[in-house]
Formats: C-alpha cells, structure tokens, sequence
C-alpha cells in the first residue's frame, strides 16, 4: 500500500503577515497561474456571558489531523483543476486580531480557485481534529465549538 505524504499544516502560534506576503510572492514566477483565492481565519474578540474573548489556544490530535488534511487534500486536486494548495493552521495560543488560519490556492482559471476555497475551509472545520478553547480575560475558558 502506498504511503500518502503529509504536509505539515500546523504552525506555531499565529501566522504572521509576513509569512502569507512571502507565500504569495513565491508564486509570481509561476506564470501559468490565472487566480489565487486567499482565506484567512482571524481571532474574533467575542462576548459571552459579558466576558470578552481575548484569545483562543489551539492543540490537535496531530497524526490524525494530519492524516485528515491529506485526504482532504487528494480530494480537492480530484474535484478542482488546482496549480497549488496551502493550508497553515496555528497551534497554540493566538490572541484577538491574529490569523490563526491561511489557505491559499491557485489555478489557472478563477473559478476552479473560488469554487476550491470554500470547499476546503468547511472540510477543515467539519472534519480535521483541532480544538480551541477560548480564553477570557479573567482567565476563564470555554472550548470552542465550530459551526
């Protein structure tokens, strides 16, 4: 049986503006590209029960999630005529106002990009094992629920 490769997805707290600026501009030498379609996740600053979301600490079942993401990865190059796909997840803690996700896929055509984006980000959600647990100011948590 053949050993599916797996990309590592998940990065250490948030992912930096730099490192998404970076990515983009590695692929300008690649001129058959038509579309990039961008997504990033951002740390909402919620409020429930009065108190104020102030971050959300990430953790992964990592082997399976991992596992997942490839999959999830060989499905979406079947489904849509895709150059490229990059998935950068946090792990850890990552504060209101920071990107805790970027996906970022290209094609030749828009559509297969547009069609792909959404398509990824709610396999994401729906089915890879990371956790969050939303930190409040006085220190208490809730764990997140993904809808």
């Amino acid at each position: 049986m053949e050993t599916r490769k797996k990309k590592n997805i998940f990065t250490e707290g948030p992912v930096e503006a730099a490192f998404i600026a970076d990515s983009i501009a590695k692929h300008a030498t690649n001129t058959s590209i038509g579309g990039h379609s961008i997504f990033l996740g951002q740390v909402r600053a919620d409020q429930m029960d009065g108190k104020q979301v102030e971050a959300i600490e990430y953790t992964s079942h990592m082997d399976m999630a991992l596992e997942v993401m490839a999959t999830i990865r060989e499905d979406i190059f079947a489904r849509y005529a895709l150059t490229c796909m990059h998935v950068h997840h946090s792990l850890g803690v990552v504060k209101k106002g920071e990107i805790c996700l970027f996906v970022f896929v290209s094609s030749k055509h828009r559509k297969d990009v547009q069609l792909a984006i959404e398509f990824i980000v709610e396999e994401i959600k729906k089915k890879v094992p990371i956790f969050g647990k939303e930190l409040f100011e006085d220190d208490s948590f809730v764990w997140k629920e993904n809808n």
